[in-house]
């Protein structure tokens, strides 16, 4: 082999040899690169992966627990100075429907969606030990548990319990207790019903009922003068000719968020969905009332704390997650 020949071979090998150096060399450069993109993009879906699973379980923590076709919690408090005998119908779900409720005293049920009943309160009763006896307000018979809605005069709670709650507190059939039913932990309008004023104080003295010259309850016009003005039947059964009476006038200044005649409904019937309810028996208004919800203890007037911070959070979360994402995002 000549000289020129050797030196041609040399010169053409070094370059095969640059040529491959680069080669590998953009080879790597282009695999590094695609692998960083690559990595790049599996941390860009992983992040939103876990943003968006994270923002899901905050949501769902944080607008409470989907109770709105479970059973409601029934919370009984007598705020009363004596004895007080609930009266439940149906019952089944309440003790038997009827129960001794000492002053200071509270007691907790369970009832099922689909559950339609009344509750109030008796006053002046006497039970023997096999629970027969008689009331001298709201009795329902002669017995302890009720099968049977209490004999008027009665302040009278009513519930009917579906995907969204009724209920209210009536004076249609007269008065005997203040009472009032407040929602907690539930969804919607869930306003306070019932009456926290004491009828019984300043009764018109044809509707009052007497015992041993004291005042024991105030009947409604409808049971003392059973006219069809009064009871809302005949040609005055509708609301376009039932109006209010004097006497649902005055039960109505005392107990404004309560049924004073048969068709008060825009300002006596309440909704809420998935809520537990505290029915107390002579309590201000105002009084914070509790009940234990999910071994928790909820109590009125902290709804509002609730839902600004389960807010303030799901705000704070969605900046944070915009902010990621236009950061990360390519």
């Amino acid at each position: 082999m000549s000289n020129n020949a050797f030196i041609f071979l040399s010169i053409k090998s070094a370059s095969l040899s640059t040529y491959s150096s680069s080669l590998l060399c953009f080879i790597c450069i282009f695999t590094h690169y695609s692998s960083h993109k690559l990595r790049k993009k599996m941390a860009l879906f992983h992040f939103r992966f876990l943003s968006l699973f994270l923002f899901i379980l905050i949501v769902i923590f944080s607008s409470g627990p989907l109770i709105s076709e479970s059973a409601r919690v029934f919370t009984m408090i007598n705020s009363c100075k004596e004895t007080v005998w609930p009266g439940i119908t149906p019952g089944e779900n309440f003790n038997g429907g009827g129960f001794p409720l000492k002053s200071g005293q509270s007691i907790v049920f369970k009832a099922p969606v689909g559950w339609s009943g009344r509750i109030w309160g008796r006053t002046g009763c006497n039970f023997d030990k096999n629970g027969n006896g008689t009331c001298q307000t709201g009795r329902c018979g002669s017995t302890l548990q009720c099968k049977a809605s209490g004999e008027t005069p009665a302040t009278l709670a009513e519930f009917t319990l579906s995907t969204l709650d009724f209920y209210d507190v009536s004076l249609v059939d007269g008065f005997n207790l203040p009472m009032t039913v407040t929602p907690l932990n539930g969804k919607g309008n869930c306003s306070i019903a019932g009456c926290d004023g004491d009828l019984r104080l300043n009764c018109p003295a044809e509707l009052s009922l007497k015992s041993k010259g004291k005042t024991i309850a105030c009947r409604s016009a409808c049971d003392v003068f059973n006219t069809d003005e009064y009871c809302c039947r005949g040609t005055y059964g509708n609301p376009v000719t039932c109006k209010p009476t004097f006497y649902s006038k005055k039960f109505k200044e005392v107990c404004p968020t309560s049924y004073s005649y048969a068709y008060d409904d825009p300002t006596s019937i309440f909704t809420c969905s998935g809520t537990d309810y505290v029915i107390t028996f002579c309590k201000p208004r105002e009084q914070p009332v509790c009940t234990y919800h999910n071994n928790k203890l909820v109590c009125s007037g902290s709804n509002g704390l609730k839902s600004f911070i389960s807010t303030t959070w799901l705000v704070m979360l969605a900046i944070v997650l915009m902010v990621n994402w236009w950061i990360i995002s390519p």
